[in-house]
């Protein structure tokens, strides 16, 4: 089952286990430099504002209805992450239209022995396209249509745009073996006129983060139990015209955020090894790279300036994990 409270999506399995619980939440923050130098994690500010498609049934797009789902606001450029917070252990697939965001291949339900998720709560937040080892390229707003997303980038098509996840629990035998072995730990991050859709995820700046191996292999996977939703995006004019409202915030720079003297992030467990990263999302072109190509000046909207990291906090499994700025 699948439940919108307060800004973040809940997904629980009853029938596989009474601790089959876990939450997803969208989180905003800063856009890094795209400049092709790595960068440390950035903060969260607040969640994005979630609202189910069935309630705005007459405004949304009309190739939304059978998916239904949640959608939320971006600003062209602005960038999001993605905070996983369980007890209970889950694979959960990410797909930036209907591409894998840890493959970069066509998106599909099934677990694979390549491995296509991640692990929560093994792994706590998801900030962008999995590239190489240790490196991921953020996920960023842009129009469909332009050439700039994942999907459009992979498949030569504007046809999908926004997120699509899917949340599988561990089986329910294997998790009582695990926990009659080790204590469970929480990790906790908190941080009538139709639109039409115009959003996807294209691959920002460098930053530092792994994307862990599966520590509990294949066969620990329920294969009877998920639940799949649509996150949609619409920009900052297009969810004026479905909810009446505007976003309630707008980003702030890196310029800014460096002026405040407020921290970046590092995120390390030394217990898990990462995964080699995709060479089909690695040879994509970022934001930056392809308006390079195409001789356009580059995004003015929410642009990311090239602002050091002067403040580095490291986090890990047994340190406090809040990424929080103040913005």
């Amino acid at each position: 089952m699948i439940e919108l409270r307060n800004n973040e999506l809940g997904f629980t399995f009853p029938e596989v286990h009474e601790d089959a619980r876990a939450s997803i939440s969208f989180i905003r923050t800063l856009r890094i430099p795209d400049d092709n130098r790595s960068h440390p994690l950035p903060p969260g500010f607040s969640r994005f504002p979630l609202h189910h498609v069935d309630d705005y049934a007459t405004r949304v797009p009309s190739d939304w209805q059978p998916h239904g789902g949640v959608f939320l606001p971006m600003y062209q450029a602005e960038a999001l992450w993605l905070n996983f917070t369980a007890r209970y252990p889950f694979a959960v697939k990410v797909a930036a239209g209907k591409i894998c965001a840890v493959t970069g291949k066509p998106f599909h339900n099934e677990l694979h022995a390549e491995q296509d998720y991640v692990v929560v709560p093994e792994q706590p937040w998801l900030d962008g396209f999995c590239i190489r080892r240790g490196l991921i390229r953020q996920f960023v707003a842009m129009p469909l249509g332009e050439g700039y997303t994942a999907e459009e980038q992979l498949t030569g098509k504007a046809e999908h745009g926004g997120l699509q996840l899917v949340v599988r629990p561990m089986k329910a035998s294997r998790y009582e073996e695990m926990m009659s072995e080790r204590p469970s730990v929480l990790y906790h991050m908190e941080p009538p006129v139709r639109a039409c859709p115009s959003m996807g995820l294209a691959p920002g700046g460098l930053m530092r983060q792994e994307i862990h191996e599966d520590p509990y292999g294949l066969d620990a996977w329920s294969t009877d139990s998920r639940s799949r939703c649509f996150v949609h995006i619409l920009n900052s004019g297009q969810y004026r015209e479905v909810t009446g409202g505007r976003p309630p915030h707008e980003p702030p720079t890196a310029e800014e955020y460096d002026r405040a003297g407020l921290p970046w992030f590092e995120y390390y467990n030394e217990d898990l090894k990462a995964l080699e990263g995709a060479p089909a999302l690695a040879a994509l072109d970022s934001v930056a790279v392809r308006q390079v190509k195409e001789g356009l000046p580059p995004t003015s909207d929410h642009e990311g300036h090239s602002a050091p990291a002067r403040r580095v906090i490291r986090l890990g499994p047994d340190r406090n994990q809040v990424r929080e700025g103040s913005f």
